[in-house]
């Protein structure tokens, strides 16, 4: 396949990485706002055609990975979408949940085929955690405990347009969340802190967020992120129920260490950051979107799906700065 990519920053280059390896794509074509970067990429990948973007929609690619700025996200969709293309696309795809779902009827009106890049939907943790709950092997859920924390903060210029730690971070266990349980989140209530660099705060962001779920069903989630966890890059996930508990993230590089005398698990070297964390289900989600561009699968992520995602984010992001719980 002739695939695009527009975007060659570190989660561009990765991705165009990835297709480089798959059998599904065939030849890449990139693009960047900066024209220089897709020339650099190009070189360190050792494959690939740098173009300028109308060039690359000119070339007519047979499916299009976005990896380009938050703000262009909504242009590039609706223009691949015109043009029959089928899209892979970062979260998240607007600045709003409520520009998302401008964008979701954009879509459907247009019979467009959109997949968004909420890459834990194909982490084999997950999975299992999902097949576990499903075959009734964990009773009810009574609690979710959820944590995202990466080992040092992005740079600030990055934060001042992120839209802050929920929507940036949090907003991938938002997505799980309600993929694993079938739930939709109807409150939340979160708060937030700044203890690292000032820097942060002055762009409007916390450095640690703490948000409390309730569930469709009742079930309560905790979701915290943080920006420094000096012990690793750490994302897991619990399922505790009535019938047993589960632990996604909980293996030999977990961030972490026993206080207990003579445990010594775990025993490996925890990951830096997330794109070692979920290598594979990097790989994988884009070897699913070529199948879905071909007609052979279907969305495993629709726009709707992280429209409803975007919406939670969106949800904690007002709670933390007016102090109060938000329905949903």
């Amino acid at each position: 396949m002739l695939v695009g990519v527009i975007g060659l920053g570190r989660i561009g280059l990765m991705h165009a990485q990835n297709l480089l390896a798959s059998p599904g794509a065939t030849e890449l074509l990139l693009a960047d706002a900066v024209a220089e970067t897709a020339q650099r990429a190009a070189a360190r990948l050792r494959g690939g055609t740098p173009l300028h973007l109308d060039q690359l929609f000119d070339s007519a690619p047979e499916a299009l990975v976005i990896a380009a700025a938050t703000s262009a996200h909504r242009e590039l969709i609706e223009r691949a979408v015109s043009a029959g293309i089928p899209v892979f696309c970062e979260k998240p795809v607007a600045a709003s949940s409520a520009e998302a779902l401008e964008l979701v009827a954009f879509t459907e009106a247009n019979q467009g085929i959109v997949q968004i890049g909420h890459q834990r939907r194909f982490d084999a943790g997950y999975r299992a955690a999902k097949a576990e709950l499903g075959s009734g092997k964990l009773g009810w859920l009574h609690s979710i405990r959820a944590v995202t924390a990466d080992a040092r903060p992005p740079a600030l210029e990055f934060l001042a347009g992120s839209g802050g730690i929920f929507r940036d971070c949090s907003v991938h266990d938002f997505d799980i969340i309600r993929w694993l349980t079938g739930q939709d989140v109807v409150e939340v209530y979160a708060r937030g802190s700044n203890r690292g660099d000032p820097g942060i705060g002055e762009a409007g962001d916390v450095d640690t967020g703490a948000a409390l779920l309730t569930l469709t069903d009742g079930t309560l989630a905790t979701v915290v992120a943080t920006r420094y966890n000096g012990a690793g890059h750490d994302v897991r996930m619990e399922l505790q129920g009535s019938a047993g508990s589960v632990c996604v993230g909980l293996d030999e590089q977990a961030a972490l260490h026993s206080a207990e005398p003579g445990v010594a698990f775990p025993t490996g070297v925890p990951h830096p950051s997330f794109m070692e964390r979920f290598a594979a289900a990097y790989r994988s989600q884009l070897d699913h979107f070529l199948a879905l561009a071909r007609g052979e699968a279907e969305n495993p992520c629709p726009l709707a799906e992280s429209a409803a995602a975007s919406r939670v984010a969106d949800a904690a992001q007002e709670s933390l700065e007016r102090g109060v719980a938000v329905r949903l």
